[in-house]
């Protein structure tokens, strides 16, 4: 729908990060418009994850007969971010940017091994972040280490002119202490994200992050967030019903893609929009049309609103009984093969990886996935912090405290082999150890 289409300005985001300096080295694959969870829809083709061509992978990988099938044997990135997560990942740049919608940026970062932030909703600027769900986008932040993660959050927050929900209040950037004592802190452990499908490799590094936690000094106790099972039906309601009034603005008349249809402007409408977007898009455009009919308008997206008020009002009690940070997990496997992941269809995988990100979103608070240790297969797994809104620099001190303590290895990258010359530009990839 965009193809060749060149913006006459810049994002917010990426202005204050020029106006600091940086270099900005391109833009990185994604799902098509942010929609999945895999980055196995985008027009450029699936995002590979570096790790499968790791060192650590490969020990653990039984060898392959042939050829076709090892070159089908590379894991997925998780989405919808999957290609800034891959960049930062695999030593491309030190930092990308995400969106996150319902864990675009989290997903990722788990399953690629890299720290990804979400930020407090409103907390950065969205102007000219293109819009998938207006009242749960927030920019995100895919770094190697938690340090990098608040530096950049400096860099980015503060108050937006040109977006009203961004917050008023002047952010003053803040450095994370290198000596951190957890004692004072008071953890929770959310029982509802003990979801169906969580593996029980996860399942131990959750209960041996918790342990962590509690022989360190902090206080660490199992709280309830009972709306949690409602929120990826509630999540899905709301999304598609404003993917639908957001995608209506790609017709194209102004910008993008036009069909060679002159017969009405209806006509150059549909087959505009039909050329323009894959059956991703379509089809959440239908569902969120289907669930703004005045006939369902009551029954879906108004009971919607009103469950996605019960589960921020489910973190509000949470937190104003004494917890501070709550811990999770980030996904419910490692990443799958991609030959794997592309037998669900897209909305599917989207319910299943979304399940424990989206409440995040819905509720606006801060949360960061943090790289844990690595699968049996030798891929990296990732645990979820979740903190109160605006409260960046304790979600982030706990969260670098954390990070020292699990020491998460460092990816060793093999060399490429020819046939991947398309994915990897160069030939040869450097070996960090």
């Amino acid at each position: 729908m965009l193809k060749g289409y060149i913006s006459p300005y810049n994002a917010t985001v990426v202005q204050k990060l020029l106006d600091q300096g940086a270099v900005l080295l391109g833009k990185t694959n994604l799902d098509e418009f942010a929609m999945g969870s895999g980055s196995t829809d985008g027009i450029f083709g699936p995002v590979r994850n570096p790790w499968s061509y790791s060192r650590q992978y490969k020990e653990k990988t039984p060898p392959k007969s042939s050829s076709e099938n090892e070159e089908s044997d590379w894991v997925i990135t998780g989405g919808s971010s999957g290609g800034s997560a891959a960049a930062v990942s695999s030593f491309t740049c030190f930092v990308a940017l995400g969106s996150d919608t319902g864990g675009s940026t989290r997903n990722p970062a788990a399953h690629c091994g890299v720290v990804g932030l979400k930020p407090t909703y409103g907390l950065i600027s969205r102007h000219g972040l293109i819009p998938l769900v207006n009242s749960m986008d927030v920019p995100g932040i895919l770094t190697r280490c938690v340090d990098d993660a608040a530096v950049v959050l400096g860099s980015l927050a503060g108050h937006d002119p040109k977006d009203a929900t961004t917050i008023q209040d002047t952010f003053k950037p803040f450095e994370l202490p290198n000596l951190i004592d957890v004692r004072k802190l008071c953890i929770g452990i959310p029982k509802e994200y003990h979801a169906p499908g969580l593996s029980s490799e996860i399942l131990a590094l959750w209960s041996k992050a918790a342990d962590l936690f509690k022989d360190a000094g902090a206080k660490v106790i199992e709280v309830s967030l009972p709306h949690t099972r409602y929120s990826i039906v509630c999540y899905h309601v709301l999304c598609t019903a404003e993917v639908a009034s957001n995608m209506a603005r790609f017709d194209g008349l102004e910008y993008g893609h036009r069909a060679d249809m002159n017969k009405s402007t209806e006509s150059m409408y549909a087959a505009t929009r039909r050329e323009g977007f894959n059956d991703v898009v379509r089809g959440r455009i239908l569902s969120g049309n289907y669930f703004l009919l005045k006939q369902n308008y009551e029954n879906y997206f108004i009971k919607a609103q009103k469950v996605r008020r019960l589960i921020a009002n489910d973190f509000v009690k949470v937190f104003g009984s004494g917890v501070d940070i709550l811990l999770t997990p980030t996904t419910l496997s490692d990443a799958v093969p991609y030959m794997e992941f592309i037998k669900e269809d897209n909305r599917t995988r989207s319910a299943q990886d979304d399940i424990l990100t989206q409440a995040a979103n819905m509720a606006g608070l801060p949360a960061i996935s943090i790289p844990t240790a690595l699968s049996k297969r030798g891929l990296p797994v990732g645990l979820q912090f979740i903190g109160h809104s605006f409260q960046e620099k304790q979600l982030l001190t706990v969260a670098k405290w954390f990070e020292k303590q699990v020491k998460f290895p460092m990816i060793q990258l093999e060399e490429v082999k020819r046939h991947d010359c398309s994915v990897f530009q160069h030939q040869k990839s450097v070996s960090f150890l």
